[in-house]
């Protein structure tokens, strides 16, 4: 219950913590079984909640999936948890671009590359961060 009281988890992220506590594994199973009949835990609101906090902290949908996926919680609740942030992709992909590297666009190849490569990590697909900063097409000009 503490556990729980601190912040939403996942069921296999909370049956992982309980394992690691040394409590035995039919004692575990049975907790998480109780603590999810009674509503204390859901892995949909857990989902809700990850997606919100990775969101604004400028992550994109292919790592929060990934994160989602590592603590077990199923693909139709990830897509679910992912659809209200349908279509709002590139601007967070800007706005992460802007927070880290200002509001200028890259100058030329090897900077632009930088922050493909840090869209990348975050978790933007390469055809957004390829729109976010450049496809390469303006790179004659930046090598003049």
């Amino acid at each position: 219950m503490r556990l729980l009281a601190r912040r939403e988890h996942a069921a296999h992220e909370l049956r992982r913590k309980l394992i690691a506590k040394g409590f035995p594994e039919p004692l575990v199973e049975a907790a998480v079984a109780r603590v999810r009949a009674e509503g204390w835990q859901s892995d949909a609101r857990y989902a809700e909640a990850l997606v919100r906090t990775r969101v604004e902290a400028g992550y994109g949908p292919l790592r929060i999936e990934q994160e989602l996926a590592r603590q077990g919680v199923t693909p139709e609740l990830r897509a679910a948890a992912l659809a209200p942030f349908e279509g709002e992709w590139r601007a967070r992909a800007e706005a992460a671009r802007r927070r880290r590297f200002g509001a200028a666009p890259p100058k030329d190849f090897r900077e632009r590359a930088r922050q493909a490569r840090f869209l990348q990590y975050r978790g933007f697909a390469p055809g957004l961060v390829r729109a976010v900063v450049g496809d390469g097409a303006e790179a004659e000009e930046w090598n003049e």
